[in-house]
């Protein structure tokens, strides 16, 4: 979530850019300063300094002239959006002496359109095409800091890390490409401080929304298309079980069966097994796949019963078929992303969710190396690692409580927080965000027992919400009251 401008930026811009520059030269030489910088900006500066670069002497590095530019920009996927991109901000960036820019996914300036005299100014600062600016390159600036972080963002002035750089602001987002999620580049409008404008970083979010819902339309235009062109494959099975894949493996046709919306398939096609154990055959064809099942069924011997126990304050429980299993923290998260991924996950993916962007997918491979040998293959299978059992966790029904049930079968589901001493990214998301609902169910209630059910967890003990929600509703003469009232004390 981007961070808003502050109210003194818009009050006096001039002003606002020398107390950043105090603020830079503060950090920059490890002495208190007269504030510290945000948060997404002392982040960008750690990891451009970590790229060492110079924060008096940077200056964006030219990589392409104008005549390598024309093949990589006719090639680049926003190409085919540029026209909306030009139609929503060029003639605002002009307007307000701005210029607007695309750049690739490593931050690679590929376009740049304006006012004359801003492009000038740009070309005196090697703000333009050819030049790279991503934080390695050049550090902090919004191009760079949204393709860094995946998020919008506006850097101003000497929040820029490299001096020449403080007499500019700009704000960017970042564009994903609908099939894959796989960062494409970023949109960005720079100009200088005196113009910034508050609605400038809503403005190119809300551009970069739009352009992604080009991409979205166009992709859906060519699913289409390689349908009619592949359907007689499809046809020619003559109704067994079969489906037509993209390029990337995404479900666009199925017959007589049921299929996650994406296969992982091989380049070059071959065996697969789905997640839910099937085995089929994926044969390429001129663009795209057909798959073929080999079998309507997923064989072998009954599946293990798997219940996970991870709703408390600390201690959790697994057991496979009845049989209590001792397992780590981190085996434990690994159970609890593959049960809420019932397609499963690649190690990539189960890498970024347990330990963010530093995650190595051999580290996880060999966690699940080891979980298999205490749970068994039956249970934990590969390909994408999935879960191969009948599974009972607390905190899916909580969830299902949440969508179904009333606030007391919510709370009688709801026992405590999600794997309190997990700090895996996506862990913390899930518990968070279930921990939120269930906290709103029980004030929302206005029934005592539900709030009195949450406040003995772990999350409502302190919450003051809470307590006082509950003073409210218990009656004068009921004990509970008295505890309640002692620990409100005790807190405030």
């Amino acid at each position: 979530m981007a961070e808003a401008p502050e109210p003194e930026l818009l009050r006096d811009p001039e002003s606002y850019a020398r107390l950043l520059e105090h603020v830079r030269e503060a950090v920059l030489q490890g002495v208190p300063g007269p504030r510290p910088p945000r948060s997404v900006v002392s982040d960008s500066w750690n990891r451009s300094l970590a790229a060492r670069v110079d924060p008096d002497e940077g200056e964006a590095p030219f990589v392409y002239d104008t005549g390598d530019l024309a093949a990589l920009r006719e090639a680049h996927p926003l190409a085919p959006v540029l026209p909306v991109l030009r139609q929503m901000l060029v003639s605002i960036a002009d307007d307000a002496e701005h210029v607007m820019i695309v750049t690739d996914a490593d931050g690679l300036i590929l376009w740049r359109e304006g006012a004359a005299g801003q492009l000038l100014r740009g070309d005196r600062v090697g703000l333009t095409e050819g030049t790279r600016w991503s934080e390695a390159a050049i550090g902090t600036n919004a191009m760079g800091t949204a393709l860094a972080t995946g998020d919008p963002v506006q850097i101003y002035s000497a929040e820029h890390l490299v001096r020449r750089y403080h007499a500019w602001t700009c704000a960017a987002a970042p564009v994903r490409d609908p099939e894959t999620g796989v960062l494409l580049g970023s949109i960005d409008v720079s100009g200088p401080l005196r113009t910034v404008h508050p609605a400038m970083l809503s403005l190119v979010t809300a551009t970069a929304q739009l352009a992604e819902g080009q991409l979205r339309a166009q992709l859906a235009i060519r699913d289409e298309q390689l349908r009619r062109v592949n359907m007689p494959h499809l046809d020619a099975l003559r109704g067994r079980p079969g489906a037509l894949l993209s390029a990337g493996g995404r479900v666009l046709a199925a017959q007589a069966c049921l299929l996650p919306s994406t296969v992982d398939v091989r380049r070059g096609g071959g065996t697969v097994t789905l997640p839910d154990g099937r085995i089929a055959t994926v044969e390429p064809l001129a663009e795209g796949y057909l798959l073929r099942l080999s079998s309507p069924s997923t064989g072998g011997g009954p599946r293990s019963r798997l219940s996970l126990e991870y709703l408390a304050d600390g201690a959790f429980s697994t057991t496979v078929d009845g049989r209590e299993v001792p397992l780590t923290l981190r085996h434990a998260e690994i159970l609890t992303l593959l049960s809420l991924h019932p397609n499963g996950l690649s190690a990539e993916r189960l890498a970024l969710q347990l330990y963010g962007e530093s995650g190595n997918p051999v580290t996880v491979r060999a966690e699940i190396h080891r979980l298999r040998s205490q749970l068994g293959a039956s249970v934990v299978q590969t390909r994408p690692y999935r879960l191969a059992a009948d599974v009972d966790a607390d905190f899916t029904r909580a969830r299902t409580a949440l969508r179904t049930g009333s606030p007391a079968d919510v709370l009688r589901a709801f026992r405590g927080p999600l794997l309190p001493d997990s700090e895996a990214p996506a862990i913390r998301e899930e518990r968070e965000s279930l921990t939120a609902q269930v906290r709103q169910v029980a004030l929302n209630s206005g029934d005592a027992s539900v709030l009195w059910s949450f406040w003995e967890t772990a999350c409502g003990v302190d919450d003051f919400a809470v307590l006082d929600a509950l003073l409210k509703t218990l009656p004068a003469a009921d004990p509970r009251r008295a505890a309640v009232t002692a620990h409100r004390a005790r807190l405030a």
